[in-house]
């Protein structure tokens, strides 16, 4: 699959209108004739299976974004209640109540001296890190779950930002996939969010969504984080990436275009540990600030 072409009807992603996915021209407006070309993924820094940049990749390829459980149809795995919720810091953000979640590829990180998974899915109403544990089948589970880091040695710093204390309601309920029939793809999927715990968090994602790639979380922030922007190489040339958000037309399906979303590319350091995080963040989930490391 690695070099398989992609219809593109225009520079962010669209999705499978043109057969595939589809990318728009920034500058483009909705409603606008667009040009078709072609696309093919190519190997990344980033990965193996990249698209638009050599940081904007699949977190594993072949194979999807979740740790897989031995039941093809159903990624969660069962878990013990009553643990610690942490964010990127190993703050605790709450206690986990949920019987089960999925877990994303490659992400594994140590906490409070103990080995912890990223959950898609937690109590806080957010992703987040929770002890191996906690895992029902840890043995399976930490066979699978492999490791995968985004990296960007050698890329020249551009702005700091922090993540906002706020965010658009109404850039929160659009769409980052075309034509999507799914509960999830939100464009509140990249901002920060207030979660169960009342307080908000975002977030870091390890590639940019609408590509077919997932745009699957790698880890989680809370408001304040620092974001030090790096000047990320690209297909189009500028050092982000842009997609058309979609909204429902007449017929009540996500093909109308509703403006766009830019994602930029950083890295966060975490303040209690001092791990680097390197991954996409969107820009409406940050404000230009100063200090960071």
């Amino acid at each position: 699959m690695r070099n398989q072409i992609f219809t593109i009807c225009a520079v962010a992603l669209v999705s499978s209108a043109c057969g595939g996915e589809v990318a728009v021209d920034e500058g483009t407006e909705a409603g606008e004739a667009v040009s078709t070309r072609k696309q093919a993924a190519y190997s990344g820094v980033n990965g193996t299976y990249c698209l638009e940049s050599p940081y904007n990749c699949k977190l594993q390829d072949p194979g999807g974004n979740r740790v897989p459980t031995n039941d093809p149809a159903d990624d969660n795995w069962g878990l013990v209640t009553g643990v610690p919720i942490r964010n990127g810091n190993g703050t605790v953000m709450g206690i986990n109540n949920r019987t089960s979640s999925a877990f994303n590829y490659g992400q594994t990180r140590t906490f409070a001296n103990e080995l912890h998974a990223f959950a898609v899915s937690t109590s806080n109403s957010s992703a987040g890190w929770l002890p191996i544990s906690a895992i029902l089948g840890r043995t399976s589970f930490e066979q699978k779950v492999g490791h995968v880091s985004a990296l960007g040695a050698g890329l020249a710093k551009l702005g700091c930002y922090a993540v906002r204390n706020w965010h658009d309601p109404a850039l929160e309920v659009k769409k980052v996939v075309y034509d999507t029939t799914s509960s999830n793809e939100r464009a509140g999927d990249y901002l920060p969010l207030v979660r169960a715990n009342g307080l908000r968090s975002v977030n870091l994602a390890f590639n940019v969504p609408g590509f077919g790639l997932g745009g699957p979380a790698v880890d989680h922030w809370p408001a304040g984080t620092k974001f030090q922007r790096l000047d990320v190489p690209t297909d189009g040339g500028a050092p982000s990436i842009d997609i058309p958000l979609w909204v429902q037309d007449s017929t009540g399906r996500y093909r109308q275009q509703s403006g766009t979303m830019k994602f930029i590319y950083g890295y966060v350091i975490a303040a209690t540990t001092g791990t680097k995080r390197n991954g996409w963040m969107a820009y409406d989930a940050l404000e230009v600030s100063s200090g960071c490391p």
